[in-house]
């Protein structure tokens, strides 16, 4: 498997793999969020990689700038929405994979902490953990019973308990159905 960024010409098939991995009920609207993130300036910069297996796209992770409330020009964020892999190839690392090449591009240029809001028990396997008890809120309420899956990862050490707010993300996705996990 071979991770690499994405290019203009991989759009079909990253919104095809968006659609196929979160089904046809979640899958449309989530490809709809990625297309409209590859057009959002308010998200940039952004990292978008693509894992390929056989010249065949078969995952995708994007990463969208956000600030911190308080902090908006001295701490440098990212948020990690969404990360999707075709499902013949899901619980086969390549999630892992993905995100680990993200995070290790993202520290190089500069990036502090990274969030994400996802399934409370796949991301603290790349070191997430739960961001509202650390001091950070996410743009919109998290129910009380899903608070577990609002998560952070320091990629500067020292960075949480130093700083804290409520992170504010790219327009795109600014918008309450998609903080309600």
């Amino acid at each position: 498997m071979k991770i690499r960024e994405s290019k203009e010409s991989d759009k079909s098939d990253i919104f095809n793999i968006h659609t196929l991995a979160f089904g046809k009920k979640e899958g449309p609207e989530i490809a709809e969020l990625v297309a409209d993130l590859f057009d959002d300036r308010t998200a940039d910069p952004s990292l978008s990689l693509v894992a390929v297996e056989k010249n065949r796209l078969i995952g995708h992770i994007l990463f969208t700038k956000a600030t911190l409330s308080g902090h908006t020009d001295s701490v440098k964020i990212q948020l990690l929405a969404p990360l999707a892999i075709r499902p013949e190839f899901q619980k086969k690392g390549g999630g892992g994979r993905l995100i680990k090449e993200g995070l290790k591009r993202l520290k190089a240029s500069g990036t502090q902490l990274v969030f994400v809001l996802g399934h409370p028990e796949y991301y603290p396997r790349s070191g997430f953990r739960p961001a509202g008890v650390l001091g950070f809120s996410a743009p919109y309420p998290i129910p009380d019973e899903h608070a577990a899956a609002w998560m952070v990862l320091e990629l500067v050490p020292g960075m949480i308990g130093s700083v804290h707010g409520q992170v504010r993300c790219s327009d795109g996705l600014d918008h309450p159905r998609h903080w309600g996990e």
